[in-house]
């Protein structure tokens, strides 16, 4: 006889869900609907506030007068004054640039003034009302004050522009390519080549230089083209110069005009093949409706299940805000200009906007589960930048190489695909490129590196983050050649992976500066944070970057005396409170004693204590700061988004866990913050997350058990998550101090 097995509520509940969600397509859902863009638009999230495509080449969204670095996106929700609608925008990063192909529809005679903030008198400009203004990642609408009403939409490469000017008056649109967001334009050019059809082209320098071709085109036809220098007439039909302005004019009183602007890299050819090939009609509402199904369609890859509206708007914002950037950077026929200013072609989607410093934390570990599709493509395109520029991308910028922020920070995201198995791109060129871009003495502290093992305090800037970053890498490198039996370059690596340890100072107890004579920098304070070069941490203090061993915190904690001494300084981390300095970063934010979560070096932090078999603690810190600095306000993301790594640190810890080690693929338990996510995975797979009793009170991990079986570990592998299941999680308002005491149910690093 068939033996029948008791099956509890509990997992009644899980088959009930799962056959829930199979009944019910992701198609249905408008989970768009709890997108607020809204979300980090003030403070100092620096979020892009307007309408694009999933990783769209396209940003199409209003521009404010740059102002300073809370405008790093073109737009902050403080302001009141709008100077036109640009192609390209930012997401959240704490640098400015981007702004390209301003448009501005006014009415009257022609005129260029962009206007000032307290005076638009005789300019284009307009004041504005957020109360006429409608967001959401498809389509954004403003009825202005001057009494215009704007709508956009994108697709990938093409923005669509539908304005409805007031009865009786004079219809214009400005071009301004003088105009950026906080760069400087160096050539530009407008022709208007038909009744219908204008193309030109803005090349600038800012944050990197880049080059952005366009064409417009235009559903009535256009009476002419007057051209300007900056704002001194020079003619009509087309114009070259540093900073050419175009004003639009059409024969009559139209009370209603459409646009479409299409971009590229390569050449206003292409630019017009881009809007050929994704608008070949005028059905504004199509695309509109085209672009949100590709939302919902990404969106739709986590169903959430919550009783709280306001903590699904704040879900759904956060993963719209991961899929936002890298942004594709190709033309439909495939080209791309290359950072040596050369065209390619590519048999894969070409990405650029890489955020890495930020991003390899959490935004491409989840990108491994959410987007595995697009992983290999990410991959090549940091491999082509490569063979552009002699070096792996550091934080390269739509064609241009930025050199931004310490280490070289593609490394880890390669050899994480590599070691969860993408195998979309050649393993052994991506490892050369890995060991090539380590090697290289003309990246920023190398040399050092090479010859004397640490990077001095005294020689360059921010030396202690650069060479703690080097090693997160480099344990990335040592574990590809591991995989691929190199062992003498496993060795050779895996050594510069634990050379964190010489900024250990044992006297004091924190990561110290080292300067060239081999002594520890004297005096020494390690809140003292400096912004900028001219600091021995990016971003960060002494304490902050004490903790900087996402590689392998067994070994960190066996520097600071083992699991006792090492959580007790832990504990005094999240206590600590002293004085940074005047001179400490505006994005030191969110702060928990020491611990900043409004800068990346802090975000694995929380997570340590269940390396030394503390995981309740993690459970507490990390709740905390879910519950906390993430909120449906304005200034809702408690510092700056960084292109989706902010988001995803919530994305991931809301489910339950996080990556830590960015090269050993498996994920760090937490606080599940929701009753039940379901992971919609490749293949019709589901992977269904489970929190029994979970409430505000209820945030320590009592038990778990995976696909119906108990679960000791405190950590989950990247292999059980793709594999589809269940894992179900028991909550409760005391913590469990037994739950991954043991040191076998511990995550771990080695290899």
């Amino acid at each position: 006889m068939r033996t029948i097995k008791y099956i509890n509520r509990s997992f009644l509940a899980v088959l009930t869900t799962i056959f829930a969600a199979c009944t019910t397509t992701p198609e249905e859902a408008d989970y768009a609907l709890w997108v607020d863009p809204y979300i980090g638009a003030g403070g100092h999230g620096h979020v892009f506030v307007g309408a694009s495509a999933p990783f769209g080449m396209i940003q199409a969204g209003p521009q404010n007068i740059h102002k300073g670095w809370d405008w790093c996106s073109g737009y902050h929700y403080s302001d009141s004054v709008i100077i036109g609608f640009t192609h390209t925008h930012l997401s959240g990063t704490g640098c400015t640039d981007l702004g390209d192909i301003l448009v501005m529809p006014f009415t009257g005679e022609p005129r260029t003034l962009r206007g000032d903030q307290n005076d638009i008198s005789n300019s284009c400009a307009s004041y504005y009302k957020h109360s006429n203004e409608t967001v959401s990642p498809n389509y954004y609408s403003l009825l202005m004050d001057n009494g215009i009403q704007v709508e956009l939409t994108a697709t990938e490469r093409v923005a669509m522009h539908r304005y409805k000017y007031p009865e009786g008056e004079k219809a214009n649109v400005l071009i301004n390519l003088k105009e950026g967001n906080g760069d400087r334009s160096t050539e530009t050019y407008l022709k208007r080549l038909d009744d219908q059809t204008i193309e030109g082209y803005r090349f600038s320098r800012g944050w990197a230089k880049h080059k952005v071709f366009f064409v417009m085109k235009s559903n009535l036809p256009m009476k002419e083209l007057l051209v300007y220098n900056n704002d001194e007439p020079a003619g009509s039909g087309s114009l070259t110069g540093e900073g050419v302005k175009g004003v639009v004019v059409f024969d009559g009183k139209k009370q209603s005009l459409e646009l479409k602007v299409a971009i590229s890299s390569v050449s206003c050819e292409n630019a017009l093949k881009n809007l050929e090939e994704e608008t070949p009609g005028w059905d504004f509402d199509r695309v509109s409706g085209d672009t949100r199904r590709k939302w919902n369609r990404e969106l739709a890859k986590i169903d959430l299940v919550t009783d709280s509206e306001r903590d699904k708007k704040i879900f759904y914002t956060a993963l719209y805000h991961t899929f936002i950037a890298p942004t594709t950077y190709m033309d439909v026929n495939k080209q791309f200009r290359g950072h040596d200013d050369k065209v390619y072609n590519a048999d894969w989607t070409n990405y650029s906007t890489f955020s890495l410093w930020d991003t390899y934390r959490a935004l491409h570990p989840l990108f491994t589960i959410l987007q595995p599709e697009r992983v290999d493509d990410m991959v090549n395109s940091m491999l082509s930048i490569y063979d552009q520029q002699g070096k792996l991308p550091v934080w390269p910028l739509i064609g241009g190489e930025t050199n931004q922020m310490p280490g070289y920070s593609a490394v880890p995201v390669i050899a994480d695909a590599y070691l969860k198995g993408f195998s979309g791109f050649d393993a052994e060129i991506a490892f050369e490129d890995c060991k090539n871009s380590a090697t290289y003495r003309e990246q920023n502290g190398v040399p050092y590196l090479l010859d004397r093992e640490y990077i001095p305090c005294d020689s360059v800037g921010e030396a202690t983050s650069i060479a703690m970053e080097y090693a997160v890498d480099d344990r990335g490198i040592a574990a590809m050649a591991k995989k691929m039996g190199k062992n003498d370059e496993f060795t050779y690596f895996e050594k510069r992976s634990r050379y964190y340890t010489h900024y250990m100072d044992s006297v004091i107890g924190y990561a110290r500066p080292k300067k060239a004579d081999g002594t520890f920098y004297s005096p020494y304070d390690p809140f003292i944070s400096v912004h900028g070069v001219r600091g021995h941490f990016c971003e960060g203090n002494g304490w902050q970057y004490t903790f900087f061993v996402p590689q392998h915190p067994e070994g960190l904690i066996r520097v600071l005396g083992g699991d006792q001494k090492f959580t007790a300084k832990l504990d005094s981390f999240f206590l600590a409170e002293g004085d940074m300095g005047p001179e400490a970063s505006m994005d030191i934010s969110g702060l928990i004693g020491q611990y900043a979560h409004g800068n990346e070096p802090s975000h694995h932090i929380a997570y340590l204590y269940s390396y030394a078999g503390e995981q309740w603690k993690t459970a507490e810190k990390v709740r905390y700061i879910q519950k906390h600095f993430y909120t449906d306000q304005t200034d809702g993301i408690i510092g700056n988004e960084d292109c989706g790594q902010m988001s995803a640190w919530y994305l991931l810890s809301a489910m339950g866990f996080y990556q830590v080690n960015p090269t050993k693929g498996i994920y760090v338990f937490g606080s599940p913050l929701f009753p039940q996510i379901t992971l919609r995975l490749p293949g019709g797979k589901q992977f269904v997350i489970i929190a029994e009793n979970n409430n505000d009170e209820n945030i320590y991990i009592q038990s778990v058990r995976l696909n119906g079986s108990l679960y000791k570990k405190t950590y989950i592998t990247y292999g059980d998550i793709m594999n589809g299941g269940t894992l179900q999680f028991t909550m409760g308002s005391q913590p469990s101090r037994t739950f991954g005491k043991n040191q076998i149910d511990r995550p771990y690093s080695d290899y």
